[in-house]
């Protein structure tokens, strides 16, 4: 089974999550001061430990990543391994170290993950809006990656307000940035190819909290958060591939994944794009804009959200799509759907007009303007990053 399966496998119609990611304690004045001579024991790296059965990195807390770094929690898991947070005893700082599993294709990819991140570095002038490597080393067969300290990301944000969507101007902040992150990359070449919520976090965990509504049969006041700052970063760049090849693999995280990889006619750097139209329709919305789990599905949505694929498309298809068509043009649904629940589910969506106007007041015309460039079947023809940063939307003064 594809790593890409076993994310949308993993990833249900409910999404669950890690936790709110809020600010830890103040760190202990006392645990802030280096060791007196001859306190080595204090900073030196624990008894060595076999790794469990997936070649995660076993830790205690308290506990040092090297002589450097104390572990003060886990912060998050994924496929490729663990995201712990330490202080950083040199810098007296907090940091993020993400330890990848002692599985070697891990290990490769995230060598790959280096080389992308500081080429980001290399190149960056203040305004790439990609979080920032300080440094990686290979620890007892574990490449850690250490990065900046960041705060939760814009789908654990959303879960802590119940998928209570973003205000509007919040949202075109969100976007602005995110563009001026996506269009960095693609003046370098490169493709992020996993753009999604979980991928863009908070610069800030500071939040307040403020009345929101009222309950239908209840006087008892309803509150969400939003963020003090608006300022975000992208990660995750483990899955980056490089613009200057064709490719014809399966990339994306299932909900956000462009019509051109389902039918497998060849991706680019219009797939982000695709992928930031997505994303921008669940931050106004609070619900992902194909919450599917099966391409046939996915196409299906596509066309009730957007209308039919285009015909050179479909024509193009790979051999793998080419059962999703009757007689090569027309989409084999409804007879060709797992479920009548599959069904339903394409019947509840509607129009993109007409969703967004449902969840967005202020700015609707030019966000739903902004949407149909994003969301164009036609890589060749979808908008670029540094068209949609020219769009009007992003011209209203907040």
């Amino acid at each position: 089974m594809s790593m890409v399966s076993i994310m949308e496998r993993e990833r249900t119609r409910k999404r669950p999550r890690l936790e709110w990611d809020v600010a830890p304690p103040p760190f202990p004045q006392a645990q802030r001061t280096f060791a007196v001579v001859g306190d080595e024991k204090k900073y030196a790296s624990p008894p060595r430990r076999n790794d469990d059965r997936d070649g995660h990195y076993v830790f205690n807390l308290g506990e040092n990543l090297t002589p450097r770094y104390k572990i003060l929690g886990k912060m998050g898991e994924g496929t490729f391994g663990r995201v712990l947070e330490c202080w950083d005893r040199q810098t007296r700082d907090y940091v993020a170290i993400k330890v990848i599993r002692s599985i070697q294709k891990y290990r490769d990819a995230a060598m790959i993950e280096v080389g992308v991140l500081e080429r980001l570095v290399k190149s960056d002038v203040g305004c790439s809006r990609c979080v920032q490597i300080q440094k990686w080393f290979d620890y007892r067969n574990h490449i850690c990656i250490v990065f900046e300290k960041l705060g939760p990301s814009l789908f654990d944000f959303l879960k802590r307000n119940k998928y209570c969507p973003f205000p509007v101007d919040l949202v075109r902040e969100f976007g602005r940035q995110l563009l001026e992150s996506v269009a960095y990359m693609h003046e370098l070449r490169l493709i992020h190819t996993d753009l999604k919520p979980e991928n863009i976090l908070l610069v800030s965990s500071d939040y307040v909290k403020l009345p929101s509504c009222k309950r239908v049969f209840s006087d008892e006041t309803q509150f969400r958060c939003l963020p003090k700052s608006s300022a975000i970063k992208l990660i995750d760049f483990g899955s980056t591939a490089s613009a200057n090849q064709s490719h014809s693999s399966i990339v994306s995280t299932r909900h956000y994944r462009a019509p051109e990889v389902i039918l497998g006619v060849g991706w680019s750097t219009p797939c982000d794009l695709w992928s930031v139209g997505c994303i921008l329709f669940e931050l106004c919305t609070g619900e992902a804009l194909f919450q599917t789990h099966e391409n046939l599905e996915h196409l299906a949505m596509m066309e009730r959200v957007l209308g039919p694929l285009p015909e050179h498309m479909i024509q193009k298809a790979n051999k793998g799509a080419e059962k999703y068509f009757k007689r090569g043009s027309r989409l084999r649904w409804p007879e060709g759907a797992v479920s009548r629940e599959s069904i339903n589910a394409v019947k509840r969506l509607g129009r993109l007009k007409d969703i967004i106007s449902r969840h967005v007041e202020s700015s609707r015309s030019l966000l739903i303007d902004l949407l149909h460039g994003l969301l164009i079947y036609d890589p060749p023809k979808r908008i670029t990053a540094r068209q949609a940063l020219d769009h009007r939307f992003f011209r209203i003064p907040t």
